[in-house]
């Protein structure tokens, strides 16, 4: 199975993806997890991502896409993946329905994990706290949340036109929130 696991920040996706990935027996790809993986190992697309990262820019989309072309192509990925963090962008979109195209595959299903608003103010308050991260108050925690609605928006109505959209109430307890998602991948 391929999927795609979207939410806001706080809505527990790292969690989720990492219980479906492994109640599936696909990979959990995550795009932070995959420039860590390539600057840690020094790799060409590890070393220019770095370079933006540094200087605190975005790593812009052809470093990105060629990289998870790159995890996409690995084994453990053949038989299905579980996406996390990528496409973030129309033009990303685009770029992963043509790397799946060219080996004749394609998304079996686009997860949505939807969730009340001030609940994961809460939640990534909480977060913060305990991180000691003093720069994420709770305006800035709502900013974030409104990018992503604004960012995310155009995305999710692409893949609901194509029918690939379900959306999964992320809220309630971990395993009550699984067995949703789960249900949702049998239907």
């Amino acid at each position: 199975m391929r999927l795609l696991l979207m939410g806001p920040p706080g809505a527990g996706k790292g969690t989720q993806a990492a219980l479906l990935a492994g109640h599936l027996g696909v990979p959990h790809i995550s795009t932070g997890d995959i420039f860590r993986a390539n600057v840690a190992g020094g790799s060409p697309l590890g070393l220019e991502a770095k370079r933006y990262m540094d200087a605190g820019d975005y790593v812009p989309d052809s470093v990105t896409n060629d990289m998870v072309r790159d995890r996409l192509t690995q084994t453990d990925a053949q038989a299905g993946f579980l996406l996390d963090g990528y496409p973030r962008t129309l033009a990303q979109v685009d770029e992963l329905d043509s790397m799946l195209g060219r080996n004749g595959q394609a998304l079996d299903r686009v997860i949505e994990l939807t969730v009340d608003v001030d609940e994961v103010v809460g939640r990534l308050l909480k977060r913060s706290a305990e991180q000691g991260r003093s720069d994420d108050t709770e305006d800035v925690v709502r900013r974030r949340l409104e990018v992503y609605g604004e960012q995310t928006a155009p995305l999710t109505a692409v893949y609901d036109a194509k029918g690939l959209l379900v959306r999964i109430d992320g809220m309630g307890e971990v395993a009550d929130v699984t067995a949703r998602l789960l249900a949702a991948l049998d239907d």
